[in-house]
Parts: C-alpha cells; sequence; structure tokens
C-alpha cells in the first residue's frame, strides 16, 4: 500500500454553487435541528436517494476479494464526493449517538467518555504547544466540538475547515450557543486546496480528519504550506498498522469495511504516513501509536464503546450510564428504522445504519488484532525560513 500523492485543486465557483445548492435542499430545516431523529426525517428523500446513489457507487458490487487499482484509483479522484456526501448522511446520527466530538479516545480508570475525549483532546493541545493568542488551524474539523474545546483549554483562535457545509453551519450554531464565536470560526473548503494564504497559523491540528485525503503527501504538503516558519502540526491519523498484510485477505476485509463504513478512499499504512511527512519537508518530532498502551495508563481499549462487552465499565454508576445510553441509542435506531419502512424517514437510512455496523465491527476487529489504529500520533514542525 502506498500514499498517491494527488495534487490538489481548489473547487471552481460553479462546482462549489452547485454543490451548496444541493446540500441546502438535502438538509432543508433540519440544519437547526442539530442531530437526531427529527433532523434525519426531515431530509428531502429525493435527494437523500441522489446522496445515497453517489456514495455507494464506489462499494457497490465490489468487495474485498475483487478490488482493483482502478477501483481505488477511482475513488482516490472522486475523494471530496466520497467524504462530502458521507457526511450528508451521517452527520445526524453521529450528533445523536457520539455528540460533537466525532473521534475516539484511550480510557484512565475511573474516566468517562467524555471525560476521555477531553483528555485526548487536551493531550494534543498540550503536545503540540497551543498557547493563548495563536492562531490555529483545525483541519477537517467536525461540528467544532474539539476546536471549541481546545479554545476553552488553551485561550487560541482556532478556525477549523471543513469540506462539508452542513456540518460548517451545526459547527457556526454550536459555537454562537456556546458564546465563542469570537474565538472560533469555520470555512467550508478542501483541505487539499486550503483556501488559505502562505504562511498563515502558528500551529495546525488534525483529529482523526486527514484519513479522507487521497494523498497523505498532499494534505501534508498543504498544512505545510499554511504553517508560520517554526509552526507545529500535530495530528491523530487513521492507518493500517505494519502489521497489516495487503495479500491477507482477512486484512483486507478489514480495510475494506473500514473504508466504506467511514467514507475513506484510501487508507494507508503506517510507514506510508511517516514517509509523507518527510517527503513535503516537515520535521518529524514526535511519532506513536496511541492505542498502544505503553505507560499502563489506560484501562480500556480505545474500542470499547463500540463493542457489545460490558467489561471496561469502572464503576456501578458508569454501568447504568452505558445501558441507559445504549437503550436510547437502540430504541431511536429501532424508530428510525420503523420510520424508513413506512416512508416517513428516507428508506437509504436503514442502509446506512447497516454499513456503519459493519463498519463498527471491522473497527473493533482491526483494533483487537492490532493491525488498524485511529489515533497514531504525528508532530512534526515546519523549519524556520
Amino acid at each position: 500500500m502506498t500514499s498517491k500523492h494527488v495534487r490538489g485543486a481548489a473547487p471552481t465557483e460553479q462546482s462549489t454553487a452547485l454543490s451548496s445548492a444541493f446540500d441546502n435542499t438535502l438538509h432543508g430545516s433540519s440544519t437547526h435541528f442539530l442531530g437526531g431523529l427529527r433532523a434525519i426525517v426531515s431530509k428531502d428523500k429525493t435527494h437523500h436517494d441522489l446522496a445515497m446513489g453517489e456514495y455507494f457507487k464506489h462499494w457497490d458490487g465490489h468487495d474485498a476479494g475483487d478490488e482493483t487499482d482502478d477501483v481505488r484509483r477511482s475513488r482516490r479522484e472522486d475523494y471530496s464526493s466520497i467524504a462530502r456526501q458521507y457526511y450528508n448522511l451521517t452527520t445526524d446520527i453521529y450528533e445523536y449517538c457520539w455528540g460533537q466530538s466525532f473521534h475516539f479516545c484511550r480510557f484512565a480508570r475511573g474516566e468517562s467518555f467524555s471525560q476521555a475525549l477531553l483528555r485526548h483532546q487536551h493531550f494534543l493541545a498540550a503536545t503540540v504547544g497551543i498557547k493563548n493568542n495563536m492562531k490555529v488551524l483545525d483541519v477537517g474539523c467536525g461540528v467544532g466540538g474539539p476546536a471549541r474545546e481546545i479554545v476553552k483549554f488553551t485561550g487560541c483562535h482556532v478556525t477549523g475547515l471543513n469540506l462539508n457545509e452542513y456540518q460548517v453551519n451545526h459547527a457556526n450554531i454550536y459555537s454562537h450557543n456556546a458564546g465563542l464565536s469570537h474565538k472560533v470560526n469555520f470555512v467550508h473548503g478542501d483541505f487539499m486546496a486550503m483556501p488559505f494564504p502562505d504562511s498563515s497559523f502558528d500551529a495546525v491540528y488534525a483529529i482523526e480528519a486527514t484519513v479522507y485525503a487521497p494523498s497523505l503527501q498532499g494534505v501534508y504538503s498543504e498544512i505545510r504550506r499554511v504553517l508560520k516558519p517554526g509552526g507545529v502540526v500535530g495530528i491523530y491519523e487513521w492507518l493500517m498498522t505494519d502489521e497489516y498484510d495487503n495479500e491477507n485477505l482477512a486484512h483486507r476485509n478489514v480495510r475494506f469495511h473500514i473504508e466504506q463504513a467511514f467514507g475513506i478512499s484510501n487508507m494507508v499504512q503506517v510507514s506510508d504516513a511517516l514517509e509523507a511527512v518527510e517527503k513535503v519537508g516537515l520535521r518529524l518530532e514526535v511519532h506513536a501509536d496511541l492505542a498502544v498502551d505503553k505507560d499502563g495508563i489506560n484501562t480500556a481499549p480505545w474500542h470499547w464503546p463500540m463493542s457489545r462487552s460490558l467489561a471496561y465499565v469502572p464503576t456501578g454508576m458508569d454501568l447504568i450510564s452505558v445501558l441507559r445510553h445504549r437503550l436510547s441509542v437502540a430504541l431511536a435506531l429501532g424508530l428510525l428504522w420503523l420510520l424508513a419502512a413506512i416512508h416517513i424517514a428516507p428508506p437509504g437510512a436503514i442502509k446506512t445504519l447497516n454499513i456503519m455496523a459493519n463498519g463498527g465491527d471491522a473497527l473493533v476487529t482491526g483494533g483487537t488484532q492490532g493491525i488498524f489504529t485511529p489515533m497514531y500520533l504525528l508532530v512534526a514542525r515546519k523549519p524556520e525560513a
């Protein structure tokens, strides 16, 4: 596996306008519901079907056994549409089930899920060295949960960049409601052709986002360009580890189902990411797989919230909280299935849920076998001019 270098081209005004018009029609008034069933059933069903077709055309009729270089090249070439339509289809589900921070984390003893998420964000901010009044870029910012927390943690100013306009709108609403609009702003754009001048930011971070790039070398090159000389970037990267064997069909199945379920056009291995950092001229200062607990701090693996096991729940109160959350999610998803079956919710929602469930199982398998990590830490510095 290699990280092919795909050069980004800024989207034209016409293509941006067409995408924006499509997304606005698809989501309609659901933008203001901020996730959940009410947002899902409010979608325009015709445009939802079109989004489903645009997304799943890259996977329907294919599996890991017959995957070819041409199929993977086609996905890389259409990376922006894949990522955009994926989050058009899934953002409401993530907000309901996961909250405002769409990422994984490590778990220390007695630590709740929300505390663990925040610690993961704080650790990255501290490792990068983000400080008060710095101008910071969040690459692939989701709905802005980490950006708002890092602003509160450090006092910096964060600009979030996101390809999905629906998420940008949600990020702005959340930030306004939190009273943080003066410290965070969100920009609709492609991280393969960032809409910022050279040397714009004191620091850059990306949390499980650059995996959507068709080429890590391409997105890392853009990060280097917008960093000020001497600036630092910190990334939590989704990668197949170097234990992954692409000739092993079981391994390929894990990668295939992760890519299909999470909108990824081209996931590569740790060695590819390290090579990409070097090729773009960033100076690597730290790299480590945080999924491997070398310090003996973590008491549960990153993937346990998706597993069916309750073995890692630390306390009785946490058990009650976990069971209550799982029951709430199960009831909501069951209701969504019913609403889709009677054509109140978009029928394609059922397929999306099934694919996401399969992807969750693949994440657990990949994490358990040590062939996949969602938290490979890369910290690198742009050399001084």
